[in-house]
């Protein structure tokens, strides 16, 4: 049944070293942090954690290193019951991590990366993938050109089904890179970042969207959420839809709000009663859900940013 199938992430994952402090501190000074902790990250990694969070069952696909860091992300991911049975293992390499500097005054959080020599997975390893299990995979916009091939042999699997069994696909572009934007026609559902739009010379979501639509491909849907200001989306139909942003009561943590709107979206669209690709060619139906989505979206993303971490968001939405 349609319900037992999962929901796949293909993407990063890291170990966030999350320094909690009062207030940004200045260049060359010695101050303490209120707190520290070790949390998993990534755009995809954390987009699993919000659909587990949210009930869907979901898979993780990316390249991790061995050792005590990977360790503790393995361990992560038992914890909220994601399958990662298709992670590729990279004993030689280094585990990618980020130091965030998160200021509980303002919300705002400030990431140094560093990835040394762990590769991103390629098509030779999705090539391996049962397609069968998944309804709906989404990606987080990295090694461009092998993330294309992979695209493609979902669109091959899709081809020789009914529209009610194909696997809708979804790509973020989040990152001012050049490459990255190659993925604007793949996705069913495209997610472009106001980083990205801002960088196309877009003032708004609506403009932004609007502005890159004819970019993605016939039939397709193109969202940009814009922090407080919420979230647009454009459909087929031509029909602009908007949510207002739903911000907590204080602003405590925005580490990976982006990658919980994203989750919160592909939650709602992938659990209608319609298949997705139905949905897309009915546009009565198409429509509300895709406002319950925007909407959803921006609720689950502000109420994250009233805490630490994602464990409070099942209780937000319960």
């Amino acid at each position: 049944m349609d319900e037992q199938k999962k929901v796949l992430c293909v993407g990063l994952v890291c170990l966030d070293i999350i320094n909690v402090v009062d207030k940004y501190p200045e260049e060359d000074s010695d101050s303490r942090c209120l707190s520290q902790r070790w949390q998993r990250g990534g755009n995809a990694s954390n987009s699993c954690t919000v659909l587990s969070l949210l009930g869907a069952p979901c898979a993780f696909m990316g390249s991790l290193a061995t050792g005590p860091m990977a360790d503790f992300i393995v361990e992560d991911f038992q914890k909220f019951g994601i399958d990662t049975s298709l992670v590729s293992e990279h004993a030689q390499c280094t585990s990618p991590a980020s130091v965030v500097i998160s200021n509980i005054k303002t919300g705002s959080r400030t990431i140094l990366h560093m990835n040394r020599d762990l590769p991103d997975v390629t098509v030779e390893n999705f090539s391996r993938v049962n397609l069968h299990q998944f309804k709906w995979i989404h990606w987080e916009g990295r090694n461009v050109d092998e993330q294309v091939k992979m695209i493609q042999q979902v669109q091959m699997y899709n081809s020789k089904l009914p529209q009610q069994q194909r696997i809708t696909v979804s790509v973020e572009i989040e990152k001012t890179r050049q490459p990255l934007y190659q993925l604007f026609p793949y996705g069913d559902v495209v997610f472009v970042s106001k980083d990205v739009s801002r960088y196309f010379g877009f003032q708004s979501a609506e403009e932004a969207l609007k502005g890159l639509y004819n970019r993605v491909k016939k039939g397709a849907i193109l969202i940009c959420a814009w922090a407080e200001k919420g979230a647009d989306a454009l459909g087929p139909d031509g029909l602009l839809i908007h949510s207002d942003a739903f911000p907590p009561e204080s602003l405590v943590d925005t580490l990976g709000a982006g990658d919980t709107f994203n989750a919160s979206v592909i939650y709602t669209l992938s659990n209608g009663d319609t298949s997705f690709h139905l949905i897309m060619r009915h546009f009565e139906v198409y429509g509300g859900s895709l406002q319950d989505a925007l909407t959803f979206g921006c609720q689950v993303a502000g109420a994250k940013c009233g805490f630490h971490g994602y464990d409070g968001i099942s209780r937000v939405t319960n």
